[in-house]
């Protein structure tokens, strides 16, 4: 988005890159030349003759530096000691005894035998090698196995599972690869299926892709074989366990505290809000700092696919959707839901991902009553965010003409607010824009605040700063009247002149 891209079309002609020749030595002063039959013999330049450049040799492009490793990959023995002390616990251990007990009842159960089974055996292990194996086989057995070191940590935010010997994670926008595996590709596919199992889905090969959750709101997808070649691909979307509000996004440098102020203030006045950005940008992140600012008062409906927002009002509906059954049938779609929002007196309607037909129907909601509602899409710009919302609506089969559908995206849509994920891994709002009015066919949206970036520092991370486009009376100015915050909005916005002064 933010680097220059190129203007070639493909037909320029590239030179190959070949090996330079090593330069030939320079003969001694009393040797003969031998003319060898067959090739020319070189001419000597004449004296006093200008010596000819020594052409430079060419630089094979540097390739990118593997990711590192954060954590020491286990020896085979650990593992094949692992599976033997696994396979005697099973046969020991009585399931459904331990079904009974509490977690940490079953944690200490399991400990015992597995340190009676070690000591039978006669494994020669030392007390670290031993205590690490201890946790390994409770994680197997009582948690997501491998997977527990990883969700216990609050600084990452995805896990990347490419197979059962390869685990990448995410860590301050940066992937790094660790050296955790699983034992094989079925222990990774049955830690996919008790997770997705809890929230009352299945994964298998005649329904291989599953979106889940975990207990505490994280997103799970998950892809078996036979579509994923390699073994089950698993992928989580962590959440902190401390919820972030925008004063933190403020500190995290993703947003001025101006620009924070503009923020509260159009969601304490009931805009209607859209918030695009790509794929690991913070959309979800963003909304949920958002609904901080909702009155508890207010009746709040959400729709999602995998419940993951995590509102503080008391008054809040979750909703979630359902795939279909073995025979194909039962399922709910986005659309259902948004459609059944209208008939349950929602104050405000909460769409995780607007990413299909239901984008219309929640215009619809926006258009009739429903202030305040917010959604995120995918997308890389405000602009082309408008341009995405008229092709999810052409997707829904409406026959409307274009001017009909921007008239009502016009009408239902306040203001865009644009999240990025930048090349050195940091998380900006880059465009709080408004939605205006139409000029003949086409959409009118101005600018308020925009994030200009500046350069770079030593250690590669962008420097910039938010900047105000020196609007001093927003298209929202008489809502933000209404609800007496007209005074909050000229103070935020003077103040962002000031410094950009």
């Amino acid at each position: 988005m933010f680097g220059k891209r190129g203007s070639d079309d493909g037909s320029r002609f590239t030179p190959e890159y070949r090996q330079p020749a090593p330069a030939p030595s320079a003969p001694a002063a009393n040797t003969v030349e031998t003319a060898v039959p067959g090739r020319p013999t070189p001419i000597p330049p004449p004296p006093g003759a200008p010596a000819m450049p020594a052409r430079r040799a060419v630089e094979a492009p540097l390739l990118a530096p593997e990711p590192k490793r954060v954590q020491r990959e286990r020896s085979e023995a650990y593992y094949d000691t692992k599976s033997q002390v696994f396979s005697a616990l099973i046969d020991t251990i009585d399931l459904s005894q331990l079904a009974k007990l509490d977690p940490e009842s079953a944690r200490e159960e399991i400990r015992d035998i597995v340190n009676d089974i070690i000591a039978i055996k006669n494994f020669a292990m030392s007390i670290a090698e031993q205590e690490e194996l201890l946790e390994d086989i409770c994680n197997d057995v009582l948690g997501y196995g491998p997977l527990e070191p990883l969700l216990a940590r609050d600084d990452i935010a995805d896990i990347m599972v490419n197979g059962s010997k390869n685990v990448y994670i995410e860590v301050n926008g940066k992937v790094e690869q660790t050296g955790i595996r699983f034992r094989d590709n079925q222990q990774l596919l049955n830690i996919c299926q008790r997770i997705v199992s809890q929230v009352g889905r299945r994964v298998d090969e005649s329904s291989p892709i599953c979106d889940a959750r975990l207990p505490d709101g994280s997103r799970v997808n998950v892809i078996a074989p036979p579509l994923s070649i390699d073994g089950t691909a698993l992928t989580i979307r962590k959440f902190k366990k401390d919820k972030l509000t925008l004063d933190q996004l403020v500190k995290f440098g993703a947003i001025s505290p101006q620009g924070a102020e503009i923020l509260k203030i159009i969601g304490r006045v009931r805009c209607n809000i859209v918030i695009s950005g790509g794929t690991g940008s913070g959309k979800t992140t963003l909304l949920n700092c958002l609904t901080n600012y909702i009155d508890r008062e207010e009746r709040v409906i959400t729709c999602e696919d995998s419940a993951e927002l995590q509102l503080q009002q008391p008054h809040v509906v979750r909703l979630e959707t359902r795939p279909p059954n073995l025979e194909g049938e039962g399922e709910v779609t986005m659309r259902d839901l948004v459609k059944n929002c209208l008939r349950m007196r929602p104050e405000r309607i909460i769409v995780g991902e607007v990413r299909g037909p239901e984008v219309f129907d929640l215009l619809q909601a926006m258009n009739t009553g429903h202030d305040g509602s917010m959604g995120t899409i995918h997308s890389n710009s405000p602009r082309e965010c408008l341009n995405r919302i008229e092709s999810m609506i052409a997707m829904g089969g409406y026959s409307l003409p274009q001017r009909t559908v921007r008239e009502i995206v016009v009408g239902s849509i306040d203001v865009i607010i644009q999240a990025a994920r930048l090349r050195d891994g940091s998380r900006r709002i880059t465009h709080i824009t408004e939605v205006i009015g139409m000029e003949g066919d086409v959409i009118i949206t101005q600018d308020i605040v925009l994030y200009n970036i500046k350069g770079e520092d030593a250690n590669g991370r962008l420097l910039g700063e938010h900047v105000s486009t020196g609007i001093g009376r927003p298209h929202f100015w008489d809502r933000a009247r209404y609800y007496g915050e007209e005074q909050r909005l000229a103070n935020a916005l003077e103040s962002m002149e000031k410094r950009a002064d």
